[in-house]
Order: structure tokens, then sequence, then C-alpha cells
């Protein structure tokens, strides 16, 4: 009597399951792995026939991975939370048109009317840096008039003047002197505007800055203060 031949099982080593069709094919008809998975026997999960239907295995979990999440999300909407119904809109600024700050007392010395133009056609105008070294430039008769006239700078001979404040110093005086308060708005200021913007001809001397709130400044630009409080 013949011997029967066993039957095909999962454990054999010739054949594999399919992970997307399931059936017990053989190893013929799965793509041998590479790297370090690889071996003799050691195949792709998916059938060749399955790759050509519908891709890889990997793209058929990630598929069925979205369905099943598709399914088992919840069709409540979420809540809407009516965070700007409740802000209160920001309160509109008041500006209005101040009286200029006093100048400082007039320093000692002679007129602007006395400066003349050197034989090189200029002014000479020194001073000192925020850490005390002295610099020296050259500015034409109009710039050192007004600086002498608003109280910026003084004058040392006919042809050369000398500037009051450093940087630090000139902004420390302004805040000081106006209370930290914007000319402006009357709120908390911390910044320095020019009332005649440098663009339109304005310099930085006590007579022609006042203190101003950020927002005030950047509003304001290079437009004169009759434009921005009429704004």
């Amino acid at each position: 009597m013949a011997a029967q031949e066993p039957a095909l099982d999962d454990t054999s080593t010739n054949h594999k399951h399919c992970v997307q069709c399931g059936e017990l094919k053989p190893l013929s008809h799965f793509l041998r792995r590479t790297g370090r998975r690889s071996g003799k026997t050691s195949r792709r999960g998916t059938c060749r026939a399955c790759r050509k239907r519908g891709g890889s295995a990997s793209e058929a979990g990630l598929e069925l991975s979205g369905a099943a999440f598709a399914v088992s999300k919840p069709s409540v909407p979420m809540p809407e939370y009516p965070f700007a119904a409740d802000e209160s809109p920001a309160p509109v600024k008041i500006r209005i048109k101040r009286p200029m700050p006093a100048p400082p007392p007039k320093p000692e010395g002679p007129d602007a009317s006395v400066l003349r133009l050197t034989r090189s056609g200029f002014i000479r105008m020194r001073g000192k840096t925020d850490k005390g070294r002295g610099w020296l430039q050259e500015t034409d008769l109009e710039t050192a008039v007004t600086l002498v006239r608003e109280h910026a700078a003084v004058v040392v001979n006919p042809h050369t003047i000398r500037r009051l404040y450093s940087n630090k110093k000139f902004r420390r005086y302004i805040l000081t002197r106006d209370r930290y308060t914007c000319h402006f708005c009357g709120e908390y200021g911390d910044t320095i505007d020019h009332i005649l913007p440098r663009a339109k001809g304005g310099h930085t001397t006590p007579v022609n800055c006042v203190c101003a709130c950020n927002e005030c400044n950047q509003s304001k630009a290079d437009r004169s203060i009759d434009e921005f409080i009429g704004d």
C-alpha cells in the first residue's frame, strides 16, 4: 500500500500565507527579503499577484488603519470657544494737541549770530560720546544755528559749536522732563519723538523732541503734529 503524501499546512517551509489574500502559496510567489532580514527562505509578506492588484502590505495596512480610524472617529462637532466675542475691544487713544514743554535755560555763550563759515565752507561741531570720548565733525551753517537756538549746542568760537548732550544724556533729559508721559495721548511713554520729523528738517534738540509712547511714535511716523492729531 503506497504511502500518502502529507497535506500542506501553515508550517510547510516551501509555502507561505499571503498577508493580503490569506492564501497559502509557494515561496516562488513572493519576493525575497533583503538586508538583515534576508535568508534562504525569507520572503516578503505580500504575494506577487496581490502586489500587482493593490500594492505592498505596508500600503494595505495604512489603508486599513485609515478606514478603521474613519469609522471610529466621533461625529460630534468640536465646541467653538468664542474667545473673540469675549475679548473687549482695545480702547481708542484720545490724542490732543498739548503745549510744548518749556525749554532748558539758555546756556552761557555767544549768540548764534556770530557764527561764520570757515574757508572750507563749513562749521566745526564737536561733542562727546556716551563713554566720554570726544568727536569732531563738520556741519552746515543752518544746522549749527538751529542747534544753538534750540538749546542743543553752544558757540565755542565763530567757526565751532559744541553739542551739550550725548545720546544717553539727551534721552534721559527728555524722559525726565516730560515725566515719562506721552505728549500725544497722556499715557506712559519711554521713547522720544520729533515734533518736526527729521525727514522734514527737524533736529534732535530739547525744543523739537518730546516723550512719546511706542504706539504714538510708530503711528506718527514722519507726519507733522497737526496731521497726526487731526487723523
